[in-house]
């Protein structure tokens, strides 16, 4: 491995990246804009998580990384992973959950996209479904008449089911919420916010059991009666 250079490799559902620990992180954008540049055709509209190795970066550093993979190529990252085995087999687990789940909204076409992290203020309301491919940071509010999915973190507050049918749900992969409401059913959680959101997440579903709000891990068995 030559010491300055940026090495991609890929595995199932995502790409590592490795970066060279020496020079300045302009010169260091360049190469990765260089390498997704020239490989975009390999990789085309794929949705990836992502790891990063062989450099410490602070969380502006990691967005500016994702900013220049993506304005280079077509791939849309999810999110960014660790790299011990736990938190990928966590994550991969995770991702092929939610990917089959947000195939199948798609296929219906009864949702929507949004890609991207909802920040402190922003208000994301929608009269369909809604899969969020980010994280819903502290003080920011996701309003769904149907379902709400979270391809990361809810660490804000979220409200489904306005449409007065029951049966709704939301679903992350780390649910810290501020405060929830799911079919007029309330849920606000004892865990305190997280900030900033690192990735090592336990997918879990908020839904209505015997009248009331719970949040429990999702099984693969309530994914197959999506």
């Amino acid at each position: 491995m030559m010491k300055n250079s940026v090495i991609i490799k890929s595995f199932q559902h995502g790409i590592s990246l490795h970066l060279p620990d020496e020079g300045t992180m302009d010169d260091i954008l360049d190469k990765v804009s260089s390498k997704f540049k020239d490989s975009a055709a390999f990789f085309k509209d794929a949705k990836m998580v992502l790891s990063i190795e062989g450099r410490m970066l602070s969380d502006e550093e990691e967005k500016a990384i994702v900013e220049a993979i993506e304005t280079n190529s077509e791939i849309k990252i999810l999110c960014l992973i660790g790299k011990d085995a736990e938190t990928e087999n966590q994550i991969l687990k995770a991702f092929e959950q939610y990917q089959n789940i947000a195939n199948d909204k798609q296929d219906q076409n009864i949702g929507q996209f949004y890609k991207g992290s909802l920040k402190s203020g922003q208000v994301l309301e929608t009269d369909s479904s809604i899969i969020i491919l980010g994280d819903v940071n502290p003080g920011a509010n996701v309003i769904s008449k149907k379902d709400i999915i979270i391809i990361g973190g809810l660490y804000g507050n979220a409200y489904a089911g306005g449409s007065g049918e029951a049966g709704h749900y939301i679903i992350a992969l780390d649910i810290s919420a501020e405060c929830m409401k799911v079919d007029n059913h309330r849920y606000t959680t004892a865990k305190k916010p997280k900030w900033p959101i690192r990735p090592k997440y336990q997918p879990q579903i908020a839904h209505v059991v015997n009248d009331v709000l719970v949040v429990e891990p999702i099984s693969k068995d309530f994914t197959e009666k999506l």
